[in-house]
């Protein structure tokens, strides 16, 4: 079995996955959230083709509707997701468009902030919202789990901060130990150190799980081999209830392209990130639930660089077994000059939050408030989930 250094370094993160563990009965339900720093285009990723305004609004951006891939007669989606658009079809993936947190301002730090705290302003909490949830789940859902939530990252983004306990992974960009030298570690550690040769125990169990889903190196863009680590984890009948995935480079500004160019590149590999957790995910896919989400908007007009600025409305995506897909969630306010947020940007119609309140209470079975204590006028969506 291999071990990454930093995992050696890490060891008492990954305490959950100690296989040892037999308690009472455990839910089935998972929970992934992906969350898009920079601001991805919505406008790109799920492009209104049939809004009379929307070739002209767009300028140099606007795809050729006779290359995306339709989802109805408003909205299509770019023709790099073709395995988002096959889950789509097949009623395993919705859209949401013209959404947005309560934010109205264009600062990447305070809207990732509110993004994560599910506040109404930035730096009002300093939990997160996904960490609260957890930390509300029902006992039964809970039992037999020493951590709820896992980050695939070095350290838990703020979504994840809180009183419930969750874990970290990712992956190394180190050589590999080799098993003679963890034999070894073990060795010194059971003889001079219990609690480290436990938490090593763990550790080598956490690489041992999510090694399964290979070829995990750190560094690059794709997302994939984080994704396929995260389905390790979740598919375990004890393994975490929700997982939190990141990924950047989705701030525009210039040179962003349409149908091919930097923007369509980073649709191809969150893509096949999403095909690699349906598919590593195997029968878990039914229970699970899988959240996309981004601070903001862009700018519907191209600016001066071929790209796009800090806009408001923006585009989610609920993908899952359990999701009631094939349908995109809109209150579409249009694109013609005189409907646009400051003359400017798309407005949002769908407060985010409407979204997360409504996958918290119908897929983990916790109140809102809970999760979102400052938001009692927003309503949760209904009908999110099949059955």
């Amino acid at each position: 079995m291999n071990l990454s250094r930093r995992t050696l370094v890490g060891a008492g993160a990954a305490s959950l996955f100690v296989p040892a563990l037999a308690f009472g009965a455990t839910t089935s339900k998972r929970l992934v959230v992906v969350v898009l720093r920079g601001g991805m285009d919505g406008l790109a990723a799920a492009p209104p083709v049939g809004d009379p305004a929307y070739a002209s609004a767009r300028g140099v951006l606007a795809q050729q509707k006779a290359q995306t891939l339709a989802l109805d007669a408003t909205f299509a989606l770019h023709p790099r997701f073709e395995n988002l658009h096959a889950m789509y079809r097949a009623g395993d993936a919705a859209v949401i468009h013209a959404t947005c947190t309560p934010y109205r301002e264009r600062s990447h730090f305070d809207a990732q902030n509110v993004l994560e705290t599910g506040g109404v302003r930035p730096y009002a909490r300093n939990a997160g919202w996904l960490n609260a949830a957890l930390r509300a789940l029902p006992a039964e859902r809970a039992a037999g789990r020493r951590e709820l939530g896992l980050a695939l990252a070095q350290q838990a983004p703020l979504i994840l901060r809180g009183d419930a306990s969750v874990a970290t992974w990712s992956p190394s960009p180190l050589p590999d130990a080799n098993t003679d030298t963890v034999a070894r570690l073990m060795d010194l550690y059971g003889r001079r150190d219990p609690g480290l040769a436990t938490a090593l125990q763990s550790a080598v169990a956490a690489n041992g799980i999510a090694m399964d889903g290979a070829g995990l190196r750190a560094g690059g863009r794709a997302i994939a081999p984080v994704t396929k680590a995260a389905a390790q984890f979740l598919k375990l009948p004890q393994g975490p209830v929700a997982a939190v995935v990141e990924m950047g480079g989705w701030d525009t500004h210039a040179n962003q392209g349409a149908e091919a160019g930097q923007l369509a590149n980073n649709f191809a590999l969150l893509d096949q990130g999403l095909a690699a957790l349906k598919s590593d995910l195997g029968e878990t896919w039914r229970d699970t639930v899988v959240v996309v989400m981004t601070e903001f908007g862009r700018t519907v007009a191209p600016n001066g660089n071929r790209g796009c600025d800090h806009g408001t409305g923006a585009a989610a995506f609920l993908l899952g077994g359990a999701v009631r897909g094939g349908r995109v969630i809109a209150d579409w306010p249009g694109l013609a000059p005189n409907q646009l947020n400051e003359g400017r940007d798309l407005r949002a119609t769908t407060d985010l939050r409407a979204v997360l309140k409504g996958v918290v209470r119908d897929h983990l079975g916790v109140s809102d408030a809970n999760a979102f204590p400052d938001s009692a006028a927003v309503r949760p969506v209904d009908g999110l989930l099949k059955g």
